[in-house]
């Protein structure tokens, strides 16, 4: 969003400086910032969207567009154990690597609720390690 601002603002000052040097009809500055401030609002509504942040599949994990993240991809395999903790203000998972390395994932900016979250991280890494969830005994 800064380098849209930052653009929008350079192309405002070239507009002008057109309009007070080259004598460039004011219409086509009015028009001009009517274009940068449409592209402001575009920007920003797209920069709302929220992206896809963590893919699981059968064989792992990845994680893109978070940064301070650590491990960025893995296996299941790999994963040793899971935790909730809270990371400068921020709730957070955490996956612990075998190997001592950790991935870790802001809840903040998933576009799920955290329960859903855990609960797929927890089928996938079932799955991955090969574990069957018993069903509870009724009765």
């Amino acid at each position: 969003m800064g380098v849209a601002l930052v653009v929008v603002g350079v192309l405002v000052l070239l507009l002008a400086g057109a309009v007070a040097w080259l004598g460039v009809p004011v219409a086509v500055l009015t028009g001009g910032l009517v274009v940068a401030v449409l592209a402001v609002v575009a920007l920003g509504v797209l920069a709302r969207r929220r992206v896809v942040v963590v893919r699981f599949d059968e064989r792992g994990y990845r994680v893109r567009h978070v940064r301070g993240t650590g491990v960025r991809q893995g296996e299941w395999k790999q994963v040793e154990d899971v935790a909730a903790v809270t990371v400068a203000g921020e709730r957070c998972v955490v996956l612990r690597l075998r190997d001592g390395r950790t991935t870790t994932v802001p809840v903040g900016v998933l576009a799920t609720r955290t329960e859903d979250f855990v609960e797929d991280l927890r089928a996938h890494l079932d799955r991955g390690h090969g574990y069957r969830r018993v069903p509870p005994r009724r009765g």
